[in-house]
């Protein structure tokens, strides 16, 4: 089951927004509050309150419904930041002008799921984290035999020692 939430009209550009969200999607909600909580940019304490709020939902939802879910394995399904409606100013400009700008605002929403395992029942061994980390040690490139034996035949081979330039004769 899906838990979400959204917060609407915030002060802040969709692109600054999406920086801090690729950060968290995928990532368990434990690990994303502890990221959200010690990241830098501006709209990070925001987001933090919004997952909090997508938590609380899911604990909320839990409890109404009689569902059994577990916290601990929630992970970021969804974190997405959609344009809102933009507010266009003006900014004084030389020589009596004016330059037209736009301020953007955002829509942002968070859903959370509870990680299943393959059967239908959720583990607390499999974590979002984990999967790139086993995808990663597959993929073990292994060099061709002749680019090893080129590599150690330039180290090994001495480099020539050059002489002094030589000088133009003079006239």
């Amino acid at each position: 089951m899906e838990f979400t939430a959204k917060l609407n009209y915030v002060r802040v550009s969709p692109q600054k927004a999406r920086l801090v969200l690729d950060l968290i999607k995928g990532r368990r909600v434990e690990e994303a509050l502890d990221t959200l909580l010690y990241a830098r940019q501006g709209i990070a304490p925001q987001l933090y309150k919004l997952l909090r709020s997508a938590v609380e939902n899911a604990n909320y939802v839990s409890a109404e419904k009689g569902l059994d879910v577990d916290v601990d394995r929630l992970y970021v399904k969804r974190a997405i930041a959609n344009d809102g409606p933009r507010m266009k100013r003006i900014r004084p400009a030389p020589m009596g002008r004016a330059y037209r700008y736009q301020r953007r605002i955002s829509h942002l929403e968070i859903a959370l799921e509870e990680k299943t395992s393959g059967n239908g029942k959720a583990t607390l061994v499999e974590t979002v984290g984990e999967a790139p980390a086993k995808k990663a040690a597959k993929k073990v490139v292994k060099r061709a035999p002749a680019k090893k034996a080129a590599k150690k035949a330039a180290k090994k081979a001495p480099e020539k020692k050059k002489g002094p330039a030589k000088q133009p004769k003079k006239k």
